[in-house]
């Protein structure tokens, strides 16, 4: 009974990654602030945990409490300019495309990586370098990694961080686990330091193993803040009923209640192993010391969100932690300051539809990392709704902005009240994220498909039926207000700035009634806030872009005023799947050309080409990238220069095969 007990603890727990967070206690819909309170000792924590947890514990561990108790939500989706190097093929944004990220100076973790001369890609659970000297791209070098659900790549110099997801299911799950839609997994994130000064020899000089779940990550300098949130407590040994009686039951409690009464410190805390090249053990110790750990004045949960400090000119093991009894989903950074989001709400409303829906908050908490050594929590707040993604938050002169809509998409609301998207600004005082202004009346009725703020201007884009984009000023923090908005046709899902007070949108168009009618690029005049206007749009077919969920997908290169960007359209005759690039400027919007990569060999869709990832500049060359390889193309008439098909094997080091 043993196993099943252990299932049902990390059930309950896991059991909040559908809901996202929902902490009791929530506060009303406001931003207000809410300092966090330090622990000072370890008796002090555990104390407060073990008084949380003991009422939650029945018969099966913590498989009699909810979800709402127990309350985790495991998280989910340009560099710095500086000098010529001879590791490097130039100045990253001048010579050579970066990751497109959503602030200067703050990289962002993704799944290829270039310093202009290589490519550094992770595909499956390896990492390959490609040669990006020669007229053709090459396979450099390859190197296994841990094993993992996913694998994203920050790169600092001749250092390559490797985040890994990692994790297993628990296996044999009893007949009368609390929701079989939930697959618990035993948490685990690996971070891995890769030396890739000569990318033929790729070689990994230590790894990071937390038991903890990988939310997110910044870099700034050479300086990484990694973002985890872990289950508290680690498993205990709870056992379950030995007969199927209320006697029984009601023992069982009693005994896994003790277990709890009699745990300590370090069966709560989770755990971070720094290893070697060889895999030998050079440090374990807690992700955090107990006078590491804070928590909200409310009650978020036993879930613990923490942000690690690593310095990759000192190696892989962290210099500084601090963590939060609560969870976190969304990371936003700027160059001075991190934020971390956390989502109040429930999955479903229950009591049917005459029953009001919960009240959605998402509480903010900010840690300035100005100093490269350490990251300190400086406040809190809370504002009513929830947030699209990191979008949604932007700092701009010390002031935070934040656009939430009060109620979740699952909910229908009926003729009886309409969603409404709010813009609140927020700034630090007294260790609060204190509230100075608000302004709503955004969207009703629609949902938030795309955000961006430049200076102090901001620009929203809601969408059922048309899509209002809302123009923001923001001149004035304590007064936020609308300055106008443009109805149109379809939606933007993301914006892109491209100089002169024009944006580039993303996104589908859309008939008068929102049926969606493929994918749509247009360019927008906000040099007059109260009158945007669309100047040009351009059909791109039917289909979609991957840019609207993952701005990473998107490439700008201002020198050419071009963008690129992935398009899937349906299978069959008339749908494209590849890279198209488009000249955006004031005078119009053109199709430049179309780039498609060579279809699989396997499977039923053996002649379907496949969906490109990213795009990027490197030596006046356009490389973009799909599951099955690299392929290089002219700048300016896309036609095809090369193609590097990715190894189906593990390869060897050393040039890889050219159809091109």
């Amino acid at each position: 009974m043993r196993s099943a007990a252990a299932f049902l603890s990390v059930v309950a727990v896991t059991a909040a990654v559908a809901v996202g967070s929902a902490g009791g206690g929530v506060e009303a819909p406001s931003a207000k602030g809410t300092r966090l309170q330090a622990f000072g000792s370890c008796a002090q924590l555990l104390a407060h945990v073990k008084a949380k947890a003991l009422p939650l514990v029945g018969p099966y561990g913590f498989g009699g409490g909810t979800a709402k108790d127990v309350g985790i939500g495991l998280g989910a989706p340009e560099a710095a300019r500086g000098a010529v190097t001879p590791e490097t093929g130039g100045v990253p944004g001048i010579d050579y495309s970066t990751t497109n990220v959503q602030e200067q100076g703050v990289d962002e973790p993704d799944l290829v990586k270039s310093n202009g001369s290589t490519l550094f890609v992770a595909r499956g659970d390896r990492l390959l370098a490609v040669d990006l000297r020669g007229t053709r791209p090459r396979l450099a070098g390859s190197l296994d990694l841990e094993p993992g659900w996913s694998h994203e790549l920050l790169l600092s110099g001749r250092r390559l961080l490797v985040l890994s997801r990692g994790g297993r299911p628990l296996l044999d799950p009893p007949p009368f686990a609390v929701d079989a839609r939930l697959v618990p997994v035993v948490q685990q994130t690996i971070l891995s330091e890769v030396a890739v000064g000569e990318p033929s020899s790729l070689r990994i000089v230590r790894s990071l193993k937390l038991d903890a779940s990988y939310v997110s990550a910044r870099l700034v300098g050479a300086t990484a803040r990694v973002v985890t949130v872990s289950l508290m407590p680690q498993p205990l040994r709870f056992e379950g009923p030995s007969q199927p009686t209320a006697e029984a039951a009601a023992a069982a409690a009693r005994r896994n209640r003790a277990v709890v009464s009699a745990s300590r410190i370090g069966q709560w805390l989770p755990t971070l192993a720094v290893r070697g090249r060889r895999g030998e053990t050079l440090l374990r110790k807690p992700l955090a010391r107990c006078s590491d750990v804070s928590r909200p004045t409310v009650y978020s949960g036993l879930g613990l969100l923490t942000v690690l400090t690593i310095d990759l000119r000192k190696g892989l093991a962290p210099i500084d932690s601090d963590a939060v009894l609560t969870d976190g989903s969304t990371v936003y950074a700027s160059q001075r300051n991190l934020y971390v989001a956390t989502q109040r709400w429930r999955a479903l409303p229950v009591g049917g539809p005459e029953i009001e829906p919960p009240k959605t908050t998402t509480a903010i908490h900010r840690f300035d990392i100005s100093d490269p050594e350490r990251a300190v929590y400086r406040g809190s707040g809370t504002v009513g709704g929830y947030l699209l993604n990191q979008w949604s938050l932007s700092e701009h002169e010390g002031v935070l902005r934040v656009v939430s809509t009060e109620q979740p998409t699952w909910w229908d609301p009926g003729p009886r009240r309409e969603t409404e998207t709010f813009v609140t600004t927020l700034r630090t005082r007294g260790g609060s994220l204190a509230q100075l202004g608000r302004v709503g009346g955004l969207g009703r009725g629609e949902r938030v498909f795309a955000v961006r703020f430049v200076g102090d201007a901001g620009y929203v884009v809601t969408f059922r039926q048309v899509d209002p984009l809302y123009t923001l000023d923001l001149s004035e923090p304590a007064r936020p207000r609308v300055a106008g908005e443009l109805k149109l046709l379809g939606y933007s899902a993301y914006l892109h700035p491209i100089g002169d007070d024009l944006l580039l949108g993303v996104g589908q168009d859309a008939t008068p009634e929102g049926r969606r009618l493929g994918a749509q690029a247009s360019v927008f005049d906000v040099s007059d806030p109260r009158r945007p206007t669309r100047l040009h749009a351009l059909p791109l077919g039917p289909g979609f872009s991957a840019v609207e969920w993952d701005h990473h997908a998107f490439l700008w290169w201002g020198r050419e005023q071009l963008a690129v960007l992935p398009l899937a359209g349906p299978g069959g005759s008339g749908g494209f799947t590849g890279a198209v690039g488009l000249r955006a400027r004031r005078a119009g919007i053109a199709e430049v050309g179309r780039i498609e990569h060579p279809s699989g060999i396997a499977g039923p869709a053996r002649d379907a080409p496949p969906q490109i990832e990213r795009t990027l500049v490197a030596g006046g060359t356009l490389y973009t990238l799909s599951p099955l390889g690299v392929m290089a193309s002219d700048l300016r008439s896309f036609a095809r220069e090369g193609w590097l098909p990715f190894p189906v094997t593990p390869p060897q080091a050393g040039p890889g095969s050219d159809r091109g």
